[in-house]
Parts: structure tokens; sequence; C-alpha cells
């Protein structure tokens, strides 16, 4: 092998190396809800729903009443439909429209969100 396969391989193994850094390795820090201001009890985040969640994790606090916005930016068949077991709902998400899921998380601990089919997910931390 010459000098430029030795790099084109070399540069190749890189490539994938940082590929599966990027998505399986690289810590995401979970977003932490808002409060609409400063006296307002009720938490509020806004989740874009584009081929995943972002953020993909929420942090908020036990037993203040949550707003969760999903902000569906696509089409996509999966994405249409979002479901949190844990609270017992499931929820359509129309295409291009944000979605606003209301619920009190009393226990603390973290709970998954997914979509209807289960390939798309989040978490919510509650503290």
């Amino acid at each position: 092998m010459s000098g430029t396969d030795w790099l084109v391989l070399a540069g190749g193994a890189a490539a994938v190396a940082w590929v599966n850094w990027y998505f399986f390795v690289a810590g995401r820090g979970p977003a932490s809800a808002a409060s609409a201001n400063r006296n307002a009890e009720v938490q509020e985040v806004t989740i874009a729903v584009r081929g995943g969640y972002a953020p993909a994790a929420v942090r908020v606090r036990r037993g203040a009443p949550l707003r969760l916005h999903f902000d569906r930016q696509e089409t996509s068949g999966c994405s249409e439909e979002v479901v949190l077991p844990a609270f017992n709902i499931r929820k359509f998400l129309p295409a291009h429209q944000t979605t606003t899921i209301e619920l009190r998380p009393d226990t603390a601990g973290t709970f998954e969100f997914t979509c209807g089919m289960g390939m798309l997910r989040g978490r919510l931390i509650v503290e």
C-alpha cells in the first residue's frame, strides 16, 4: 500500500471514530424547565420534534405544574404521537404545530417519553 492509501485509511477510521463518539458517547446535559416568570409556579419547556427530541432530556422540579410544549417541525409518521407512559399520556402532535401537555410530576425520578413507535426517545428528570 502506498502512503496515499494509508492516509485515506487513517482518515476513514478517524471519521468513523468521530461519528461513533458524537452519537454514542458525547454527553448532552439536560435542559431545565423555566418558569414563565419568577413568581409563577408553572414550569415550561419547549421541545422541538424533528427526527428526535431537542432537548432530549428535561430537568424539572417535583410537585410544580409543568407545561411541555412539543413543537413538531416535520411530517414523519414516527413523530406524530408522543407517549409519557408514567403519566398515562398519549397525545397526537399535528405537523408544523405546537402541542402543549400539562402535568404535575409528583414523584422524583427519571421518566421516559417516546414517539408512538418507541423509536424517538427523551426523558423527564424530576428532582
